[in-house]
C-alpha cells in the first residue's frame, strides 16, 4: 500500500473518530508493512499499540479494507530509538520549576457554568458528599487529603467537582486548580511520552495547588498511567496539597487497580453519593420546574406531575431531568397543558425502561461475578463459605429486589425449601448489623442491579 494511499485512510479515520482522538492515537501510527492480510505498524510505546488495539484496530481494518487492501489483523512494533525513559538532556531543559506559569497552561477540562453550589439540590442521600465538597471548597488548610466521592451514574459527582473548582476560583483566584478526567489524565501521560516532554508533564502536574481527577477507575489495568498517577499523587499529598478524586465505585471495589493506589485513595474521606430517593427527586425536579417556566411561558403544569416523575423515574438523575426537558419541548410544541396523561405518552419509553423487573437469574448472576465464583456453584449443592455467603447475598437481594415469593426463589436456587431461603436472609440481615464490608458489598449490588 502506497503512503498517498494510507494518506487517503487517515483522512477518513480522522472523520470517523474526531481529530483530537486522532491526532492522539492515529497520526504517531506509522505503517511499516501490508501483505498476507497483516497490517504492521511501528508505535512509540508497547502501552501506545495496545490502546490502539483495543479501541480502534476495528476502524482501521474496516478502512483499510474500503480501500482495498483486506486485513485480518493488526500488528505493533515499538519504533526503533522509541522513548522509554526520559533522555538527560530533557531532564535538564526542565530542572527549573515554572511556579508562575498562567492558568491558560493547565491542560484541563472545561468547567459547566450549569454545576455549582447553588443548583446542587442537596437531600439525605448525598447531604455528606455536599458537606464535604463545601469544606474542600473553601480553600483553607487541608483537613482530609484525599477527598473520594463515589457513586453511580448521574448522582451528581462531577456536578459537585465543577461545583468546588468554580468555588476555588471564585474565593481563590490565585490558586492553580486543575480539573480534568482520568482520561484525559491518561492522553496527557502518553502525549508526553511520545513527544519526550515526560519531565514537563510531571512539572506541570505536580505544580498545581488543586488536582481534581474525575473518573478515576478508568486507569485501573492502565500500568503504566498508574504508576504515574501514584507518583504525582504522592508529590502533591507531601506538598499539603489538596486532591479531589471521583469514582463509580468505592476504592477497593475498583478492580485491577493496584493495591498501594487504593490504599492511598482511602487515607483521606471517602464518602458515597447514595441512589436517590423520592424527596431528593421531587427536589431537583422542582430547581428544574422553575428554570423551564422561565423559557416556556405560558405553559400550565398540571397537579401531580413532578410527583409522578419522582415515583416512577428511579434509575438517575440525568434521565430524570431529561424526561423534565422533553416533557417541556413536546408541551410547547403541540401547545398543550402538561398532564399526567400527556407526561405518560411523551415518555411512554423511559417510563417502561424504569419499570423492568429484575429477574432472579440476573441477580444471581451479577453476585456470582462480584465474588467470582461459578453460577454453577452458587445454585449447586456446595456449602463451603466462600460460596454458601455469596448465595446468602443473592437470596436476600432476590427477596428485597424482585416480587418473588420465598417458594419460588428456593425452586430458582437449585430446588431449595424455602425455609433455607428465609434462613439464608435473615442471616444477612443480622449480620449487616456487624459486617461493614458485607453491608458495602449489598450497597454496590444494589446500585449495580437498579442503575
Amino acid at each position: 500500500m502506497t503512503n498517498e494511499a494510507w494518506g487517503q485512510v487517515r483522512e477518513e479515520l480522522i472523520k470517523r473518530v474526531g481529530r483530537n482522538n486522532y491526532v492522539t492515537w492515529i497520526e504517531p501510527l506509522k505503517l511499516s508493512h501490508l501483505k498476507n492480510g497483516v497490517a504492521r505498524f511501528e508505535v512509540p510505546t508497547i502501552f501506545f499499540g495496545d490502546w490502539v488495539q483495543r479501541n480502534y484496530a476495528d476502524q482501521i481494518r474496516n478502512q483499510l479494507s474500503t480501500a482495498g487492501e483486506p486485513v485480518d489483523r493488526l500488528e505493533f512494533t515499538v519504533s526503533t530509538g522509541a522513548v522509554r525513559a526520559q533522555p538527560a538532556r530533557a531532564a535538564a531543559k526542565s530542572a527549573a520549576p515554572r511556579r508562575a506559569a498562567s492558568d491558560e497552561e493547565l491542560p484541563g477540562a472545561p468547567l459547566d457554568a450549569r454545576f455549582t453550589f447553588d443548583s446542587f439540590v442537596v437531600g439525605k442521600p448525598n447531604e455528606l458528599a455536599h458537606a464535604a465538597a463545601r469544606r474542600v471548597a473553601e480553600g483553607g488548610p487541608v483537613t482530609f487529603n484525599p477527598l473520594f466521592l463515589y457513586g453511580g451514574v448521574g448522582l451528581g459527582k462531577t456536578h459537585l467537582m465543577h461545583a468546588i473548582a468554580h468555588e476555588l476560583q471564585t474565593r481563590r483566584p490565585e490558586l492553580r486548580v486543575l480539573y480534568l478526567s482520568a482520561e484525559q489524565f491518561m492522553y496527557r501521560f502518553v502525549q508526553a511520552l511520545r513527544e519526550r516532554q515526560i519531565m514537563d508533564f510531571k512539572e506541570l502536574f505536580r505544580s498545581v495547588d488543586v488536582l481534581m481527577v474525575d473518573d478515576v477507575q478508568f486507569i485501573a489495568g492502565k500500568d503504566s498511567t498508574q504508576e504515574e498517577f501514584f507518583h504525582t499523587f504522592n508529590a502533591l499529598v507531601d506538598q499539603n496539597k489538596q486532591i479531589v478524586i471521583s469514582a463509580d465505585r468505592a476504592p477497593g471495589e475498583i478492580k485491577d487497580l493496584e493495591d498501594r493506589i487504593k490504599s492511598r485513595l482511602q487515607c483521606g474521606l471517602v464518602v458515597d453519593l447514595h441512589p436517590t430517593d423520592y424527596e431528593l427527586r421531587l427536589g431537583i425536579l422542582q430547581q428544574k420546574v422553575d428554570y423551564y417556566r422561565s423559557q416556556y411561558r405560558g405553559l400550565v403544569l398540571a397537579d401531580g406531575v413532578l410527583e409522578f416523575l419522582a415515583h416512577r423515574i428511579t434509575s438517575n438523575v440525568r434521565i430524570l431531568e431529561g424526561a423534565l426537558t422533553r416533557l417541556f419541548a413536546f408541551a410547547s410544541l403541540v401547545g398543550r397543558e402538561i398532564t399526567l396523561d400527556l407526561a405518560q405518552d411523551c415518555l411512554a419509553d423511559i417510563l417502561r425502561s424504569s419499570d423492568r423487573k429484575l429477574s432472579i437469574e440476573e441477580i444471581q448472576r451479577k453476585v456470582a461475578e462480584h465474588y467470582n465464583i461459578r453460577l454453577s456453584d452458587m445454585i449447586g449443592p456446595k456449602r463451603l463459605r466462600n460460596i454458601a455467603r455469596p448465595r446468602q447475598v443473592a437470596m436476600y437481594l432476590a427477596k428485597q429486589l424482585t416480587p418473588r415469593s420465598l417458594p419460588e426463589i428456593g425452586r430458582r436456587f437449585g430446588g431449595r425449601d424455602h425455609t433455607t431461603i428465609m434462613h439464608g436472609v435473615r442471616k444477612i440481615e443480622e449480620l449487616m448489623a456487624t459486617d461493614s464490608q458485607l453491608s458495602d458489598d449489598l450497597q454496590l449490588l444494589r446500585r449495580l442491579l437498579q442503575g
